[in-house]
């Protein structure tokens, strides 16, 4: 069992997983050449300003100034901040998948569980390290009750948690089951961890009292990650 419906391939998952071409902007009117310029460039703009000072804050005014151009030329494209910020999540849909997703969608056989899962944790701190900023920021607004990135955060994570029941031989998609339960509490461990080890601002804020050993810390989620897949492959737990 591997979790993955047997339609279900590499390419269409990308594919699916690919932004969706946008035709209009929010006046209705059709995007032309100009349009997906402008709407590019602001996206642009946002991620030069996630890459940089952890101290800029990111606001649709700062936004708007990066990318030289009016506030009323960007409300033609976002409505918010968070319509903005949800645009530049959407590319990584398709990185998730291509950098610790597909390590999850073949059964690790039990001999090299521990590789596979130190393989998988290394890579989902990968994608972190790439992204920090805006999947910080996300998380962040989810936290101050953001419905709408509240709602990207569940979503990136069920794939996981999902392809984590089919590695413990259980069936996925029934909720309230252990290893439902289990799945969601070793990946909400997981990600926790990398999100510490990928904080841009928690060292600015205690300067030299936090410097974590990322690679103990993904060596002790990735055993954690094994111990509880094998405890479901043993047999059936109540």
């Amino acid at each position: 069992m591997d979790g993955v419906h047997p339609v279900e391939t590499t390419k269409t998952r990308r594919a699916s997983a690919a932004p969706k071409a946008l035709s209009h902007n929010l006046n209705g009117q059709r995007l032309g050449p100009k349009g997906r310029d402008t709407r590019a460039r602001i996206l642009a703009a946002t991620n030069e300003l996630l890459a940089g000072s952890v101290e800029t804050p990111i606001s649709l005014s700062a936004v708007a100034r990066q990318a030289s151009l009016g506030m009323t030329s960007l409300y033609v494209y976002f409505t918010d901040l968070t319509e903005l910020l949800l645009a530049v999540l959407e590319p990584l849909t398709a990185d998730a998948e291509d950098t610790y997703l597909r390590h999850l969608r073949e059964r690790w056989p039990d001999e090299t569980l521990n590789a596979h899962c130190l393989e998988f944790v290394t890579a989902l701190h990968g994608f972190w390290h790439r992204n920090s900023m805006i999947l910080h920021l996300r998380n962040s607004m989810a936290d101050q009750r953001d419905e709408r990135m509240m709602v990207h955060r569940v979503h990136a994570a069920q794939p996981v948690i999902g392809l984590l029941i089919s590695q413990m031989d259980q069936e996925p998609g029934v909720p309230g089951t252990p290893a439902s339960g289990m799945a969601t509490v070793l990946y909400t461990g997981i990600e926790r961890v990398v999100t510490i080890a990928t904080d841009r601002i928690l060292p600015t804020v205690l300067p030299g009292a936090f410097s974590p050993n990322v690679r103990n810390f993904l060596r002790a989620e990735s055993r954690l990650l094994e111990l509880g897949i094998r405890e479901f492959r043993a047999g059936p737990t109540g």
